[in-house]
């Protein structure tokens, strides 16, 4: 190897993504991170997640570097004709198998006992606070769920800007928000129902409808929009 080649193993600790990956998991890594594990190695000194978090800067989003050729990769420093072909197929992997979930697992979400039925399992028995987004087309099909926020025993932090994003990127026309309650108690609090009727007001702005607000407890769960609370 290159003396000069900035390895990944020479990075700080917590800037290593195989080692974070192996503790905390692959769905805990940054776009940045798992390309970077693609990539492999840096070069000169450009380790290969500062050439990952450089490819993204320029292009936005893993789903737009797919989009391009092997010799427009081989443009960056240290991407060769095999690493860009092998970074293309690890991204055509990432999309069939999204493509696959999509097809077996997108079941329809056309009220909230689907919308409850759909996150129960995944968040009752959570010890913090999550918030998770529930993106849909125009038939109320599931285009997938998005987990936005993940916070302390009692605080999942949430902007309208994130929701939306979101939204726009998958190209949703409607969505359904789902955070939990660790206490066990599925009360929507003030600021669960105030901010809920801000966003609604957001997608109404924007054309994209917020269809409900489920909260999802150890003791039961519960719909904003049954209650008559948005």
């Amino acid at each position: 190897m290159n003396k000069h080649t900035l390895r990944m193993q020479d990075l700080p600790f917590d800037d290593r993504p195989y080692e974070k990956m192996a503790i905390h998991g692959s769905k805990q890594l940054t776009d940045a991170e798992l390309l970077a594990i693609v990539i492999g190695s840096g070069y000169k000194g450009m380790s290969a997640l500062d050439l990952s978090r450089r490819m993204l800067k320029d292009h936005e989003t893993l789903a737009m570097i797919s989009e391009l050729s092997p010799e427009e990769l081989q443009k960056y420093s240290g991407i060769g004709h095999v690493k860009a072909l092998r970074i293309l197929a690890a991204l055509e992997v990432g999309r069939r198998a999204q493509y696959t979930q999509t097809k077996v697992l997108n079941p329809s979400v056309l009220s909230s006992t689907d919308a409850i039925k759909l996150m129960e399992e995944e968040m009752h028995s959570l010890k913090h606070e999550e918030f998770h987004l529930l993106l849909l087309n125009v038939r109320g099909k599931l285009i997938r769920k998005v987990k936005l926020s993940s916070g302390g025993l009692n605080n999942a932090v949430i902007y309208p800007r994130d929701i939306f994003r979101e939204a726009i990127k998958a190209n949703a026309a409607a969505v359904i928000l789902c955070h939990n309650h660790p206490s066990g108690d599925s009360t929507p609090s003030a600021a669960d129902i105030e901010s809920t009727k801000r966003i609604e007001k957001i997608g109404e702005n924007m054309g994209i409808q917020v269809l409900d607000h489920v909260i999802i407890a150890r003791n039961g769960s519960v719909s904003l929009r049954n209650l008559g609370l948005i």
